[in-house]
């Protein structure tokens, strides 16, 4: 079974630490079941088969529907939708940095009394890629 386990990580291109996480439980336990050192318990291989995109079976005695090609493309669809919502969320904290950025320049700008985005040792430009500071 151990095998099994490992093949169908493999073809979904998880490691073992991914898919331990994704199944709740320690990286060493899941190791452990690929090297048929220890065995999960059944409510456990019923999950494991759906994160790895295997029917149950297969992971127990090798019948019915194991890895596919359309399996590991399900996970690069599943991991495609991961990319992006982090994507958004770290533009979304990139925005929120770059205009605490820009109100703390225009914080010291007041204490000092100073231009520093004009000052030559000390830019912040910024564009819709984003906040360029040079010191």
């Amino acid at each position: 079974m151990g095998g099994r386990i490992s093949l169908a990580r493999e073809a979904m291109q998880l490691s073992i630490a991914q898919a331990a996480r994704r199944l709740g439980v320690k990286t060493s336990s899941w190791r452990a079941w690929e090297t048929d050192s220890a065995a999960p318990r059944a409510n456990r291989v019923a999950m494991m088969a759906g994160i790895l995109g295997v029917s149950p079976s297969w992971l127990l005695m090798g019948r019915g529907p194991g890895p596919t090609e359309e399996s590991s493309g399900e996970l690069n669809t599943f991991q495609l939708d991961l990319l992006m919502r982090n994507l958004r969320a770290a533009m979304t904290d990139a925005e929120i940095a770059q205009r605490r950025v820009q109100d703390l320049v225009g914080q010291l700008e007041e204490l000092h009394d100073l231009p520093l985005a004009d000052d030559t040792n000390f830019q912040a430009e910024s564009s819709q890629n984003g906040l360029r500071v040079k010191v």
